[in-house]
Order: C-alpha cells, then sequence, then structure tokens
C-alpha cells in the first residue's frame, strides 16, 4: 500500500496542528525545495533520513518495443535517494 501525497499532508496537518491548507503549502515548499536544490546540481541531506542527490546515468543500447528497432538511450541525470542510518534501523 502506498501513502498518497494528499494521506501525506492531512497527517502533517493533524501531527502538527495545522489546516490542511498550511500542511499543504508548507509540503509543496519543502518537496519544491528539493527538486529545486537537485536542479543546481546540490545535495539534499536530511541528517538521519536520508540524503537526495543526482545519478549520472551513462548512454546505453535500448530497444523501441513498438518496432524492435536497436536505440541509443542518451547519458542523463536521474535524482536518487539513499536512507539514512536511522530510517534504516526504523524499517527493519
Amino acid at each position: 500500500m502506498s501513502v498518497t501525497k494528499k494521506e501525506l499532508i492531512e497527517l502533517v496537518a493533524k501531527k502538527a496542528n495545522l489546516t490542511n491548507k498550511a500542511a499543504k503549502e508548507a509540503t509543496k515548499v519543502f518537496l519544491n525545495g528539493i527538486r529545486d536544490s537537485l536542479k543546481r546540481g546540490e545535495k539534499v541531506v536530511l541528517t538521519g533520513f536520508g540524503t537526495f542527490s543526482l545519478r549520472a546515468r551513462k548512454q546505453r543500447k535500448g530497444r523501441n518495443p513498438k518496432t524492435g528497432e536497436a536505440i541509443t538511450i542518451p547519458a542523463r541525470n536521474a535524482p536518487g535517494f539513499t536512507p539514512g542510518k536511522s530510517l534504516k534501523k526504523a524499517v527493519r
């Protein structure tokens, strides 16, 4: 089962004693901060929770599933997450 963004906002509102509107805005600002930092090539380190960073993906060969034609998939940066010690310990 997955937690949706809406459910996360409701949880933040309840735990922080905020309105849903305030929790929605806080969540939006937090997530946009992570996104914007990654766009600038910066790591986002949340001590104990984990680290968001960009990971370089090399160029590789692939195949078009519709035609079967061989294609080259270009190199790109992809977001990645490495969990911290506290998070790893909490989910064991």
